[in-house]
């Protein structure tokens, strides 16, 4: 089972940027969804999520400019971002809470995460 993230690159202050996830693999059903960043010489930190349901949670410091989403069809989770800031520049993360068919309980991944930079 992998998660695999793409979408990053380089974009200038202000602007957008969209990041995708996929999870591939013998998946029967995924659980909560996320992205977490990491920035140089910081600590992972979280940034949103989103339930099987579509409930969705924020960081404050991404409140109003970034939005999480997902396909539970194409097993895919997705983060919209906008008015990004040079304190956005950082690896971004998903991971997610994912079941095995012949498993009865979930497991935790993260994927390999994908570069954003934003120049001021």
């Amino acid at each position: 089972v992998q998660l695999q993230a793409y979408g990053g690159g380089l974009v200038q202050a202000g602007g957008s940027l969209g990041l995708s996830c996929v999870a591939s693999g013998n998946i029967r059903s995924i659980n909560d969804m996320a992205w977490y960043r990491q920035a140089p010489g910081k600590q992972r930190e979280f940034v949103a999520d989103i339930t099987s349901g579509g409930s969705t949670n924020y960081a404050d410091y991404v409140k109003g400019r970034f939005t999480i989403s997902r396909d539970n069809a194409k097993n895919m989770v997705y983060l919209q971002t906008s008015g990004l800031k040079a304190e956005d520049t950082a690896v971004y993360y998903c991971n997610a809470e994912l079941r095995y068919y012949g498993r009865s309980s979930y497991s935790n991944r993260w994927g390999q995460g994908t570069q954003v930079t934003v120049s001021s």
